[in-house]
């Protein structure tokens, strides 16, 4: 791997619809240097697959989070799904994970449930996400095309098209929807433990003070490291970054920790990265025998 690998995995992490020669544009190399430098990723298996990632809040769903002291994700995982849909599920260097549950209702009384059930393992903490209020107002035919692409989210526009019986028009028009929503990303999931050369590591900060403000600085400050574009809850910011030492990754944390309006940064080196849909499916399926006609959540 070298830097302007990074590059375009970055691309493809921030959108992985972009297209080979678009990348290629943004990097001053051609489109097939670019498909050949993915395919080499994809064959290496950096790149394990390509996703949609949903923020349970766009279907209505809130998040519960949880760190706990283990890596046995059979177990946590078998646990996990008695408290709600599991989302995510991170392995860090140091022996601990990180979990996310999509919580339908009730999120109080699962919180505690999730603190009985999980006895097997140290859980260091767990809390409900402060939404950042994502707004959906999705209907029926954009969700039909979110379940399409859910299996392959760099499918042609016309093989979408084929595959809804829709018109590509309307798929288009959708695409920009999705697109435009904040809750909703084409993205990719990578393995941290393949990519040589860098460290990809995310930072957790809690701010204290204007989010929007904190966030224009980080983004000044720092991103020129970013492997993401940055994760926004209400008093939260997650940065993802990558580094080519361990001394440069603790010198950026340092230099975060420093920055005005953060009240604590704490670092997260993923061993593992996986991501569950199944809650989505499910929603989705839900929604679909629903006599509405929109799907539409605002949460703040």
């Amino acid at each position: 791997m070298d830097n302007l690998d990074m590059k375009i995995l970055s691309r493809l992490l921030n959108n992985c619809r972009e297209s080979d020669r678009q990348i290629g544009i943004e990097l001053g190399i051609s489109g097939g240097a670019v498909r050949a430098r993915i395919r080499k990723m994809q064959k290496n298996g950096v790149i394990e697959d390509f996703i949609i990632k949903v923020e349970p809040p766009v279907l209505g769903y809130g998040v519960l989070y949880f760190v706990v002291s283990g890596e046995n994700i059979s177990e946590i995982l078998e646990q996990a799904n008695l408290v709600g849909e599991p989302y995510f599920m991170v392995p860090c260097v140091g022996g601990i994970t990180v979990c996310g549950i999509s919580i339908k209702e009730n999120m109080n009384q699962k919180i505690e449930l999730a603190r009985k059930l999980m006895k097997d393992v140290r859980v260091l903490t767990i809390f409900e996400a402060e939404n950042p209020g994502f707004n959906s107002n999705l209907t029926k035919t954009d969700l039909e095309i979110l379940s399409k692409l859910i299996k392959e989210p760099r499918q042609k526009i016309e093989q979408v098209a084929k595959n809804t019986q829709m018109s590509t028009k309307t798929i288009t028009r959708c695409l920009e929807k999705l697109h435009e929503n904040e809750g909703i990303q084409f993205t990719l999931v990578y393995d941290p433990q393949k990519i040589e050369n860098f460290i990809p590591h995310a930072i957790l900060t809690w701010i204290e003070g204007d989010l929007k403000e904190t966030l224009e600085d980080l983004n000044e400050l720092f991103s020129e490291s970013y492997l993401q574009i940055p994760f926004i809850a209400k008093n939260q910011i997650v940065l993802f970054m990558y580094s080519d030492s361990i001394f440069k990754m603790d010198e950026l944390t340092q230099k975060v920790r420093n920055v005005e309006k953060i009240q604590s940064a704490d670092l997260f080196i993923p061993k593992k990265i996986l991501f569950y849909n199944k809650w989505i499916e499910k929603a989705v399926n839900g929604f679909k025998k629903s006599p509405r006609l929109h799907l539409s959540y605002q949460t703040n």
